[in-house]
């Protein structure tokens, strides 16, 4: 039942400062988030592919509808290409991009964030990675993919994010299906309506297990961003029956979360990806992190209660 109000909460303003000012907040934060600056990132990177593991980076910011905050989100992009190119990590490392933050809902918006991505596509292949582009609450979906399409007439390579609980979704899956094409199934974080989206946990399951049976047997690659011990498991089996090797998928978790089940899935010689986000505009993420489960929420508010 906290789900829908936690989803919420994080796009309420006043909520984001009594969060923000509470104590307890920053030291939780640091569970899921790689701090402020680009440094504390690279240093996290360091240590994820010292252990390896592969990483995207997030740098934190959505929802922009100034037009200085869209450049300055993908100038940020741009320094950490450059980091990456610098520190010879592209082969390890790559982006993750909300268009939001490029200037999406902005008036001509879908112009001005593909040529804001449009810039940091071609810093990533530069300095020898990819960008994948998150996706966002469904009115966001269509113009993702438009700002998609076009980006990978010069720059194939470039990924995408799709969410099992859209009904639209096993529809998007064989569209993107194809050769080069690579694609995180996700089940989905934002607060949608029962007009586009499934509500029941048991249902939106099934449509990610049906989701990923369509990429797996496409000629894509796919990635498996779940935390889900049934969808690893599943996501495994389907990819022996597709007769994929080890690098032909990969899996996606979170920083912060099952880090024991990152460092097994990497022994075992599965290719293995942390999502690691970073930056001053932590507040979204960090709430859509204690919504999605359970055991999050139960680590914030012991932690309240032993700080309090």
């Amino acid at each position: 039942m906290l789900g829908p109000v936690l989803l919420a909460a994080a796009r309420s303003d006043s909520i984001r400062r009594v969060v923000s000012a509470a104590p307890v907040t920053r030291p939780v934060v640091d569970r899921f988030v790689a701090g402020e600056r680009l440094g504390q990132a690279m240093e996290t990177v360091g240590s994820l592919t010292g252990r390896g593991l592969e990483v995207t980076l997030d740098h934190l910011g959505e929802d922009v509808t100034d037009r200085t905050e869209a450049l300055r989100a993908r100038d940020a992009y741009l320094a950490l290409a450059e980091a990456l190119r610098e520190a010879g990590l592209g082969a390890r490392a790559e982006m993750s991009v909300k268009l939001s933050a490029f200037g999406q809902a902005l008036p001509g918006g879908d112009d001005i964030a593909c040529e804001g991505a449009l810039r940091v596509v071609e810093a990533a292949a530069e300095a020898g990675t990819t960008v994948t582009l998150d996706m966002e609450d469904h009115t966001t979906v269509d113009s993702t993919l438009a700002i998609l399409a076009k980006l990978r007439e010069r720059f194939p390579t470039t990924g995408a994010v799709l969410q099992s609980y859209l009904y639209r979704t096993e529809d998007d899956c064989r569209a993107l299906a194809g050769e080069g094409s690579r694609v995180r199934l996700v089940k989905g974080a934002y607060k949608e309506p029962a007009s586009v989206a499934l509500q029941d946990k048991r249902e939106v399951d099934r449509a990610y297990v049906r989701c990923l049976r369509i990429l797996m047997a496409g000629d894509g690659y796919p990635m498996i961003g779940s935390h889900d011990p049934r969808m690893v498991a599943i996501a495994q089996e389907l990819a022996r029956r597709a007769g994929r090797k080890p690098d032909e998928y990969e899996f996606q978790m979170l920083y912060g979360i099952r880090t024991a089940e990152q460092d097994r899935l990497a022994a075992a010689g599965h290719r293995m990806r942390v999502y690691v986000p970073y930056g001053t505009d932590w507040y979204g993420y960090f709430m859509r992190r204690l919504a999605e489960r359970p055991a999050n929420l139960a680590f914030f508010l012991r932690s309240l209660a032993t700080r309090g």
